[in-house]
């Protein structure tokens, strides 16, 4: 009996101390004798017992769970139609899996490895939230400042957010902006600072903290606070104080970034039109401008070999190989919710700085997505098992092909078995969707009606006090439009209506309106998507009979207020 007492006293003991005894056999031996008080011999056959038969099983499993991987991925990607996807899985401190599958090129089959380069998108944020947890270390920042006593020139729409909003509220889409407001603004070839200031004339959606949604542009106003502070680029923090300390290696940012890396995947656009598809991007198409401008909420490059260093840096606590990069009552306070996302039964889902936090009745999982043109990932982690998972897709396909190999990792090393079919019952509620949104798509472009004016009535020069001149020509039956600070070119074309149209710019398309005064065009108004409409613009030439109404100017007002 007492010889029981002490294995299983011994076998809590070697749980604990598992780091120690990889590392220095010789010393836990010497240490659990003399905890125990035993004969070195019987706990050295004790330790060596338990030890080899802990290891054998972790193997084995290990070995069972990676060719379970090896028969899925390529499942979901043929399902999905996704040319080239790369996962990578770390188990108890050891990455136990980096590997590509599929193709990286249309030209020819130029497979994908774990050295090779996708845009991670959102997963960007959780780096920018590490920099600024870093000013906070550094005392140079604290979580509950206003941003307004940090940057002087910040305003929002609202005076009261403008005054209350701190550095907490910007990285955990609490700002009360609607959700995705200011996405697509970078797509006409505004910059970073274009989007700071155009900040003031985007009006929220809801109150400051009161509810959750997902926002990129806030995540500039980050931007210039790291920047203030370190009298550094945001570009320069990421690469000095991340990339290099974990050996990120291979990861860049920025348009540039991404075109100067040797083995890096091209980009699929998906769409579902009777079946899916994944289309090839090329050119403006790529939105690698978009990418640029949007920096700090999403312009990172990286691999399944440097992104797991970033799940195992999480996992253990802001420390690479027991060096502190940010303390652990940071990485504690950056992996705490902050806002409900989600709730059902089975789990409640709040967000954190810049994870998902996924609590149900056995786990706790963090993690986030990433989704650009043409690109998709995700990065995730479970302390509970120290098991950290990342998923990168070479198509801009929804969520579901990464959940579903995410799940089922999870539920593989936690329960032995996948719990459900997730590929199938994700397929299927994404078929069922998709279908829905096609037949609606259908019908709408059936009622479009017939363009009514001639083309050449709508060629002008037209002025927008907040985002500049915008030139209208018609050309060879055409209309082309050249606006923003790029002073980029499109062909403007008729949708519906005799006065709507819509043009593309780095792979987005924008709604456009006429408007008439004495049946002459005097203003158009472009949708920029989210609610945001700002002022419209104007005719520079434009006679008494051309003017807007008082009410509609009252309107441009409000709306640029």
């Amino acid at each position: 009996m007492k010889m029981k007492k002490i294995f299983y006293k011994l076998q809590e003991y070697i749980k604990q101390k598992r780091d120690i005894l990889i590392s220095n056999k010789k010393k836990i031996v010497f240490l659990v004798s003399k905890y125990f008080a035993c004969p070195k011999k019987i706990l050295l056959l004790f330790i060596w017992m338990f030890f080899v038969l802990q290891q054998n099983a972790q193997t084995q499993n290990n070995t069972a769970i990676i060719a379970k991987i090896d028969s899925l991925v390529p499942i979901v990607m043929n399902t999905w139609k996704i040319p080239g996807m790369a996962v990578a899985v770390m188990k108890n401190n050891d990455v136990i899996l980096k590997k590509g599958f599929g193709t990286k090129s249309p030209e020819e089959f130029l497979p994908i490895d774990e050295n090779t380069v996708f845009q991670i998108g959102s997963v960007s944020k959780s780096f920018t939230a590490a920099l600024v947890a870093m000013l906070v270390d550094e005392g140079k920042l604290k979580w509950n400042d206003k941003i307004i006593d940090h940057l002087p020139d910040f305003r929002m729409y609202d005076s009261l957010a403008t005054k209350s909003i701190q550095v907490r509220d910007i990285m955990t889409h609490r700002s009360g902006l609607r959700g995705q407001a200011g996405t697509y603004i970078p797509n006409m070839g505004y910059d970073r600072d274009d989007i700071y200031s155009l900040l003031k004339y985007i009006k929220p959606d809801t109150e400051l903290r009161s509810t959750y949604a997902y926002n990129n542009i806030t995540f500039i106003i980050a931007e210039k606070l790291i920047e203030k502070y370190t009298g550094k680029s945001w570009e320069e923090n990421i690469r000095e104080r991340i990339f290099e300390p974990l050996g990120m290696t291979s990861s860049s940012i920025n348009e540039e970034g991404f075109l100067n890396s040797e083995n890096r995947s091209m980009a699929c656009e998906f769409e579902y039109e009777d079946g899916i598809k994944n289309k090839w991007l090329y050119g403006d198409d790529r939105a690698l401008f978009w990418l640029t401008v949007i920096g700090p909420a999403g312009s990172i490059n990286s691999t399944a070999t440097d992104l797991i260093k970033w799940s195992k840096f999480h996992l253990n606590k802001g420390k690479v190989d027991g060096k502190e990069i940010i303390s652990e009552k940071n990485m504690k306070y950056l992996h705490t919710g902050q806002i409900i996302t989600s709730m059902d039964s089975v789990r409640i889902t709040v967000y954190g700085h810049c994870w998902f936090i996924e609590q149900t009745n056995r786990y706790r999982l963090y993690f986030h997505t990433g989704t650009t043109w043409g690109f998709t990932t995700l990065c995730a982690f479970v302390p509970e098992i120290d098991l950290g998972i990342v998923v990168l897709a070479n198509s801009e396909s929804p969520g579901a092909p990464r959940y579903t190999i995410m799940r089922n990792i999870i539920d593989w090393f936690m329960f032995g078995k996948a719990e459900k079919d997730y590929h199938t019952e994700m397929f299927n509620e994404f078929i069922k969707e998709a279908e829905e949104g096609a037949k609606k798509k259908s019908e709408k472009e059936n009622k479009k009606e017939e363009l009514t004016k001639q083309l050449n009535i709508y060629a002008d020069i037209y002025h927008n006090e907040i985002l500049g001149d915008a030139i209208i020509k018609h050309e060879n039956e055409k209309l082309f439009i050249t606006i923003g600070r790029q002073g980029w070119t499109s062909e403007l074309k008729h949708v519906d209506g005799s006065h709507k149209f819509e043009f593309r710019m780095q792979g987005h398309t924008f709604p456009l309106e006429f408007f008439f005064d004495c049946d002459a065009v005097s203003r158009f108004q472009i949708d920029f998507g989210y609610g945001e409409i700002f002022e419209k613009w104007k005719k520079e030439n434009t006679s008494p009979c051309g003017e807007a109404s008082d009410e509609e100017k009252s309107d441009d007002l409000k709306t640029a207020k």
